[in-house]
């Protein structure tokens, strides 16, 4: 695991209480008398708030219907996997060795409730503002052109365009699990690129599953390239 100056560098926040950084970043199979949890809570609200008012300010022509659909393919497990994969933070997360070798730093659940659960750290120690700056760098730095059009594309496309390109094979995508009940299934994919495992995200369906698994490969394979 990487020292967390380096994640507190990246984040240009330098934390006043390191025991809350490391309970933003531990994971409850890591069997501590603390865990992410509640932190993940709070800092789901906090990201709705912020998001929302960017959108608001932004799109200053767009409708209550538009600005809902936007702010939903940005608030949710995929949008902020994607802010998570760009600081690199499944290298800082605390969790079991079991969890560890069942991919879990790579876990679209996994990484997306440890950065609800570090913006929910940074709210309490310092309040809105910073949590705001930093929110919207990464959303403008991992959507440079954000829009209707570039939030709602078709990212398995996308990821097989860019596999093609540089490395002439196509993704596969593997059913990992499908979690619930009948009527309320959720279904965990994985993406593979040369067989190696890429990311694992979940959805209620496989469509949805594979599309977010895509994003966050994309993601983690545009850093790659660079």
């Amino acid at each position: 695991m990487d020292n967390l100056a380096t994640l507190q560098e990246l984040l240009g926040y330098q934390f006043k209480n390191q025991k809350l950084l490391i309970e933003a970043l531990t994971h409850k199979s890591y069997k501590q008398p603390y865990n992410n949890e509640r932190l993940e809570f709070l800092g789901d609200a906090v990201l709705d708030l912020i998001v929302g008012e960017y959108l608001y300010k932004k799109f200053r022509d767009f409708d209550e219907g538009k600005l809902s659909k936007m702010r939903a393919s940005l608030v949710n497990e995929g949008g902020f996997t994607s802010l998570a994969t760009h600081l690199g933070l499944g290298e800082y997360i605390y969790l079991s060795n079991a969890e560890e070798n069942n991919a879990g730093r790579t876990k679209s659940s996994l990484l997306s409730n440890a950065f609800e659960a570090l913006m929910g750290a940074i709210y309490l120690e310092t309040g809105l503002g910073k949590v705001q700056e930093i929110t919207i760098n990464l959303l403008e730095h991992v959507h440079p052109d954000i829009s209707l059009d570039s939030l709602f594309k078709d990212y398995k496309t996308s990821l097989q365009e860019l596999t093609q390109a540089h490395f002439g094979i196509t993704p596969e995508y593997q059913l990992i699990a499908a979690h619930g009940p009948d009527h309320k299934k959720e279904f965990e994919v994985a993406v593979l690129i040369g067989g190696k495992r890429y990311a694992s995200a979940q959805g209620k369906s496989k469509k949805q599953a594979q599309q977010e698994a895509a994003l966050i490969a994309l993601n983690m394979l545009s850093k790659e390239l660079k």
